[in-house]
């Protein structure tokens, strides 16, 4: 017998057919996603998705500048996650890292120029991918409901308060 965190016996809740059907069509569909985005933008830019969104951040910053714990949050990547991908990043010369002028313990990250003109180059392409992977296969009806499917899923898993176990806070 499971016992659940509270001490009450709690018996586990199977998905029913029809949600083992959807989890694994959601599973599937979003890994082939992730591998479409990741092979063409590392044949178009040399880089992999998870990078080029760190680009658009730092695009879209004041003075193209962030804060690094601000970028892992806003990227939902660990802070070692992160690190690492800056360190590629600055070796492309595409970022910078430079102090933090308000805090000397922290660090900003700065999208160069060439990180820019590289960012400025592969957009197009890259909303082309999204575009004909997603957005051209669902009705103007089907684009709304998936959004408010990701919202809701979203915030439901968004914990909040000073224990919550998030991949920037790690």
């Amino acid at each position: 017998m499971d016992m659940a965190p509270n001490g009450v016996s709690e018996q586990p809740r199977w998905l029913s057919d029809d949600e083992q059907r959807v989890w694994r069509a959601y599973l599937h569909a979003t890994t082939l996603l992730e591998d479409h985005l990741d092979r063409q933008l590392q044949r178009d830019a040399g880089m992999p998705h998870v990078y080029y969104g760190l680009l658009v951040q730092l695009s879209q910053a004041p003075r193209r500048r962030m804060r690094m714990t601000e970028l892992a949050k806003d990227a939902k990547i660990t802070r070692s996650r992160l690190s690492h991908a800056v360190a590629r990043l600055e070796k492309n010369g595409w970022v910078r890292r430079e102090d933090c002028p308000s805090d000397k313990r922290g660090q900003n990250a700065f999208l160069t120029d060439e990180g820019y003109e590289v960012l400025r180059r592969s957009a197009p392409g890259h909303v082309a991918a999204v575009r004909q992977a997603l957005f051209d296969r669902l009705s103007p009806e089907q684009v709304g409901q998936l959004g408010e499917i990701m919202r809701v899923m979203a915030e439901g898993l968004q914990p909040a308060g000073p224990d919550a176990d998030l991949p920037w806070l790690r």
